[in-house]
């Protein structure tokens, strides 16, 4: 496998057993930043009633491409190239979105586009799912998280943990409401949208 993730082999168990309750209905799912292909694999493994696309772009995309050459799962769609903020989003809608660890590697002035592309893409009562840490009031959840956003600022000061305000607050403009905030385990979260 190219460039494989500790961190999605560590969490696709936990993140699983949240989904499972939400994805439940047969439908299409939107990867966001798909990263290796680690949880696009699993999840469609384990639930085989969902059509699974992933997403990425440079650098990741090359390495996600040949990690699903030899995935035995039927319903993973081809990887398609998808740039926030600077590639076209694919054309159809879709019943669910699953992003994990994007939101605080992207830019944050992406954060817009983001929402925007979900907001197009999710068919009306779709959910989308956001997993990665989050700031509460400014503060963050942890030393270790607070550690951990300086590490990303240091290697791009673009990136960083986003505030749970000014995400929700672009869920929001795009007809998505907050319907859970579930704590994980390594200090992260599950958010939880809903398409109006």
């Amino acid at each position: 496998m190219h460039n494989f993730s500790q961190a999605a082999e560590n969490n696709k168990g936990p993140i699983l057993a949240k989904l499972q309750g939400y994805f439940a209905a047969p439908g299409r799912v939107l990867e966001i930043g798909s990263g290796t292909g680690q949880h696009a694999m699993y999840f469609s493994e384990q639930m085989p009633h969902l059509v699974w696309q992933p997403t990425d772009c440079d650098p990741y995309y090359e390495a996600l491409q040949q990690n699903l050459i030899g995935s035995s799962t039927e319903s993973i769609e081809k990887p398609l190239y998808l740039k926030i903020g600077g590639s076209r989003w694919p054309e159809e809608s879709y019943d669910y979105v699953f992003s994990a660890n994007v939101l605080h590697i992207m830019s944050a002035a992406l954060m817009p586009a983001f929402f925007e592309g979900v907001g197009r893409r999710l068919k009306s009562g779709g959910l989308c799912c956001i997993y990665g840490p989050f700031r509460y009031d400014g503060e963050f959840t942890t030393p270790s998280n607070e550690r951990f956003d300086q590490w990303l600022r240091g290697n791009n000061p673009e990136s960083g943990i986003r505030d749970i305000e000014t995400v929700c607050a672009q869920a929001h403009k795009n007809a998505l409401s907050l319907l859970d905030d579930l704590s994980m385990p390594a200090n992260n979260q599950l958010l939880v949208f809903r398409k109006k």
